[in-house]
């Protein structure tokens, strides 16, 4: 072996290829057929794509397949604090040991070619699988769909979740082009759940070209409300599911995910063994730092918003969801990002800004950061040295009544949750939050 610490084997990879992203299929493909990852023994694949909620959708899909006593193997990205959360199986995170093993595998079996850092954790996740016998894989699609690592294996159902502006020099400046490379995951007479309610018309003309079977959000599936209460019933081509408890406690985009879950799992043929109660405790799973809240005194909102998208649906949330303090944002963002429509859909929703330093080269600097709040009209922006300081200034201008706001990329949320381990337990564990204060509608996402 040629390293025996995960550690060193990530920092191997982080060097072995000459460009950190390299969208082509050629190579993990070879090193995949060597180790016989796409043989007649590969499980059943479920891979789901999009902008936004993919990383909701795939989780929420592996624990309703969990439910039902399949084994289940879920590979997302990026990962918060551990390399491990990427690849679980039965909704634990594979061990250092098993991660080492597997990159052993890989190693020999791609003898002279160079693999990205992602294509050597798809490949990992797909190796463990295979070798711990998962009736059925969840893979996340990393960038774009149709040359993403994930899409060497052809998908039994295909999800497509939100599509919007995000990777516009990798994927396209428009959510037709985007659309057309997240629409490459689709396989021919194959099912593929479209989670969106108006998809781009590039997502429909390949589903057509293709023969693709397209189960659309409201024509085919469909999550309503019940009545006045917390309660939702879900209706697909051939089952009801109601949904009780915690599970219930969802709206805006984390509705929409959720359907699309449920319709995947219709999709696949496994929807025999679920009952409502199974249901709503399988959707009590939750996909960490998505819009997810965290009691306590003040309370915590964790979101890896990181696009106009995904900051407009954050804004909504905020309006629907008031608390009787202040609202603190402790915000990082990448350089690359359109930054100026985040601030504007924020506007009014935000209290006080404390940006994060996160020693990152893509991050935007703190000061920076702050300098272009303040010139956007953004209100009391605080500057700070450190993410410790950050976490004291953001809680101290919250009290006890208000929110603290942890958004803006991946880094971010990860950052804080380093500095604040009882935050970062209740993070990571998955689980549901208790609802908002009394008088809040509530929201499990």
């Amino acid at each position: 072996m040629r390293f025996t610490t995960l550690a060193e084997w990530l920092s191997f990879q982080e060097q072995l290829h000459p460009v950190g992203m390299d969208l082509t299929l050629e190579r993990i493909a070879l090193v995949a057929d060597r180790l016989g990852l796409r043989d007649a023994g590969v499980p059943r694949t479920v891979i789901v794509a999009g902008t936004n909620g993919k990383g909701t959708v795939a989780t929420r899909t592996a624990a309703l397949l969990q439910a039902q006593g399949l084994k289940v193997g879920l590979f997302t990205s990026p990962h918060l604090l551990r390399y491990n959360e990427r690849i679980r199986i039965d909704g634990e995170p594979v061990s250092d040991a098993d991660l080492c093993r597997a990159f052993d595998a890989i190693d020999q079996a791609r003898a002279d070619d160079s693999l990205t850092y992602f294509e050597f954790g798809a490949l990992a996740a797909a190796w463990l699988f295979r070798e711990q016998g998962v009736a059925v894989q969840v893979l996340e699609v990393g960038l774009g769909g149709r040359l993403d690592a994930v899409n060497i294996w052809d998908a039994d159902v295909a999800a497509i979740t939100a599509v919007d502006l995000d990777h516009q020099t990798w994927l396209g400046d428009s959510r037709e082009a985007i659309g057309r490379e997240k629409a490459g995951v689709m396989r021919a007479g194959r099912p593929v759940v479209l989670g969106e309610r108006e998809p781009p018309a590039s997502v429909l003309d390949h589903a057509r070209q293709l023969g693709a079977q397209a189960l659309r959000s409201g024509p085919d599936f469909v999550l309503t409300r019940e009545g006045a209460a917390l309660h939702w019933s879900w209706q697909g081509r051939s089952r009801v599911w109601h949904v009780r408890g915690a599970a219930a406690e969802i709206d805006g985009a984390a509705l929409l995910n959720t359907a699309t879950a449920l319709a995947v799992v219709e999709s696949l043929g496994f929807g025999e063994g679920l009952t409502d109660a199974t249901v709503s405790e399988a959707l009590g799973i939750s996909a960490p730092g998505r819009l997810q809240v965290v009691q306590g005194a003040p309370q915590w909102l964790l979101d890896v918003a990181h696009n106009v998208h995904a900051v407009g649906e954050l804004a909504r949330w905020l309006a629907t969801h008031p608390v009787d303090g202040p609202v603190v944002a402790l915000v990082a963002v990448m350089a690359d990002k359109e930054r100026a429509a985040m601030w504007s859909r924020l506007d009014g929703r935000i209290d006080a800004w404390v940006p994060v330093p996160l020693e990152l080269p893509r991050a935007l600097p703190a000061g920076a950061l702050a300098a272009e709040l303040e010139a956007a009209g953004q209100p009391s922006v605080v500057r700070v040295k450190d993410v410790a300081g950050a976490l004291e200034e953001a809680k101290r201008r919250a009290g006890p009544a208000g929110r603290v706001l942890v958004f803006g990329s991946f880094y971010t949320v990860a950052a804080v949750l380093e500095q604040a381990p009882e935050l970062a337990r209740a993070a990571l564990s998955g689980q549901a939050v208790a609802g908002p204060r009394s008088g809040e509608v509530a929201h499990g996402a």
